[in-house]
């Protein structure tokens, strides 16, 4: 058995009272001016001295402006030290961004910006148990706050790093980053394989003629959703009623993101508990977006996150993920000769001149993407396993966190 070690997001609701929650919003208001003051501060510097200021810096002039005003210490220590550690971070992702498109990489750089006190939206205790943690099964206790409900559906594994609290269209949540160390079982289906194809038509494709079909949430709520936004764009900016057409758009969005990540869970789940060995095609979503024909369709699909999700649960279950070459020729050709075939979007079906095999175009596609035939073609293909001492697994690239797992999981 392998032992394994991967961080892992439980997010669970709160329900805080009036009082609470306007404290809860003051010091969301506090930390917001103190990103704020520290961002000045440090571009400020910058521009006179030339000098940066690292987090250490920024955290000994935090001590020194709760000397000087006492509304600082309204919040805790620790979650103020975290602002300097997210300006750090702002300013380490902006260098890397930097970095990366002078290389030649089509990306915004995206330097740190002034934060409205609207998106400034959650505050984090770095040290669980100072400052945030669990009394029972149905308090949190919070410092500045006393006790406030929580909905614990089900208990955090492994132990407790961090705490979050976050607000979301009007609705409180406490986020617990755990760090789990747990050893890797057999998967019981660790010979079978299967290929996906990912499309529009279709959600998904497999190797056995499975099918997922595409459930287009974000289609199903378009006609809603721009009634709202027409009935924001005519409100007066400022006013209470833009407020709440705000509120009312958001909610409507939540609810279609909430039904995606639904669907992509249980049909993840589905497929990385019945196959040991996945095999998928390396798309290149960012790319496919710029049709502006498909862009819609496309986010609407959420392919990415669907990919990812498959991959953490499949590698938590002791299977294999693989990743094909995106310019290997799936669609176009043979699963039977590897005779290609250049055939347009339209036509559906797959007819083989040389070998008459007559396969659908979708099933066609993801029997090349089978494990073995993206290990026996492509040049070095991206192989996802914990143990395996020849993968190229990273965590940045197929990370185990995940926020809220249904507990229903089904076939889709």
């Amino acid at each position: 058995m392998v032992s394994v070690t991967f961080l892992r997001n439980y997010r669970y609701r709160l329900y805080p009272f009036r009082n609470q929650q306007r404290i809860l919003q003051h010091q969301l208001d506090i930390g917001c001016d103190m990103y704020n003051s520290l961002l000045d501060l440090k571009q400020e510097i910058w521009r006179e001295t030339k000098t940066s200021l690292s987090k250490q810096d920024l955290n000994n002039i935090i001590t020194s402006l709760k000397i000087d005003n006492h509304r600082w210490n309204d919040i805790h220590s620790q979650v103020l030290q975290n602002v300097s550690d997210r300006i750090t971070k702002a300013y380490d992702s902006f260098f890397r961004r930097v970095k990366e498109k002078k290389a030649g990489k089509k990306i915004k750089a995206g330097y740190p910006r002034f934060k409205k006190q609207v998106r400034y939206k959650s505050i984090t205790f770095p040290q669980y148990g100072n400052g945030c943690r669990l009394i029972s099964n149905k308090k949190l206790f919070v410092s500045g706050f006393g006790e406030i409900p929580i909905v614990l559906s089900r208990m955090p594994k492994g132990k407790i790093k961090t705490a979050t609290i976050k607000i979301k269209t009007n609705k409180w949540y406490v986020i617990f980053t755990c760090m789990i160390t747990q050893e890797l079982p057999q998967h019981p289906h660790a010979d079978r394989e299967v290929g996906i194809d990912m499309g529009l038509t279709k959600f998904a494709h497999l190797s056995d003629d499975t099918v997922i079909g595409n459930e287009r949430f974000y289609k199903q709520k378009e006609k809603r959703l721009k009634r709202l936004q027409r009935q924001l764009s005519r409100k007066k900016k400022g006013s209470h009623n833009r407020q709440k057409a705000m509120l009312r758009l958001a909610v409507e969005h939540e609810k279609i993101w909430n039904q995606r990540n639904d669907f992509q869970h249980k049909a993840s789940r589905y497929i990385a508990d019945n196959y040991g060995v996945i095999g998928v095609e390396g798309l290149n979503i960012n790319g496919m977006l710029k049709n502006h024909r498909l862009a819609k369709h496309i986010a609407d699909a959420g392919w990415g996150g669907f990919l990812k999700k498959t991959c953490y649960k499949a590698v938590s279950a002791g299977g294999m993920f693989i990743i094909g070459d995106r310019f290997a020729p799936s669609t176009q050709e043979c699963s039977c000769c590897h005779a290609l075939l250049k055939i347009p979007l339209s036509e559906r079906a797959y007819s083989c001149p040389v070998c008459k095999t007559k396969l659908d175009r979708d099933l066609n596609a993801s029997i090349n993407r089978k494990p073995s035939s993206i290990l026996s073609r492509d040049g070095q293909p991206r192989i996802y396993a914990w143990g395996d001492p020849t993968s190229t697994l990273q965590q940045k690239d197929c990370d185990a966190s995940r926020v809220d797992e249904p507990k229903n999981r089904q076939r889709t």
